[in-house]
């Protein structure tokens, strides 16, 4: 019994001392957890953790679902009744590529504009998207990926579900009604 009680503690203390942050996306279908890559991506982590402590998040959609591939979100146009400008919004600054890591399930990169208006592939101040496979193929794009889904992925799956239209944009919306530092 002690050495259950001492793994346990040990396994907690393990828990609490990572270096990495994790953030918690909460909504109607669930809550998603997510640890982001301090050290591959410290600017991108950065930015995100300002945006979630600023609350910016709350009452965003998922704006973009594409069954079997991602899902994205964080436009802060989305809060607002008009369809057609979700995925255009943001807050107003992009940052700097910080290209290392693969997309892998469950990675967290940032959006960005295409290579023609944007060569130095800086990435979206807010705007995010999950993988829901391997997706090498966004490697060769070259996106920033700043984090991975540690918990949640089913419901990654269930946004990535829910009927579009033909700009891949959900008829109804999951909104983050939470975000916030675990």
């Amino acid at each position: 019994m002690r050495l259950l009680i001492c793994v346990i503690f040990i396994s907690l203390y393990l828990v609490s001392c990572s270096p990495n942050p994790h953030i918690v996306i909460q909504t109607r279908v669930g809550e998603i957890e997510i640890e982001l890559y301090q050290d591959v991506a410290p600017k991108h982590v950065q930015n995100f953790l300002k945006l979630v402590d600023q609350r910016y998040y709350v009452g965003t959609t998922f704006h973009r679902v594409i069954p079997g591939n991602l899902i994205q979100g964080g436009d802060p146009l989305t809060k607002d009744a008009d369809r057609g400008n979700d995925g255009t919004g943001g807050p107003g600054h992009t940052i700097e590529s910080e290209i290392k890591a693969l997309h892998k399930r469950g990675s967290v990169a940032s959006a960005r504009l295409p290579d023609q208006v944007n060569p130095r592939k800086r990435s979206s101040g807010s705007q995010f998207y999950i993988c829901l496979k391997d997706f090498p193929a966004l490697d060769q794009g070259g996106y920033t990926v700043f984090g991975q889904v540690i918990r949640g992925m089913e419901v990654v799956e269930k946004i990535a579900v829910v009927p579009a239209d033909n700009a891949d944009n959900p008829f109804y919306t999951v909104v983050m009604e939470q975000v916030y530092r675990k």
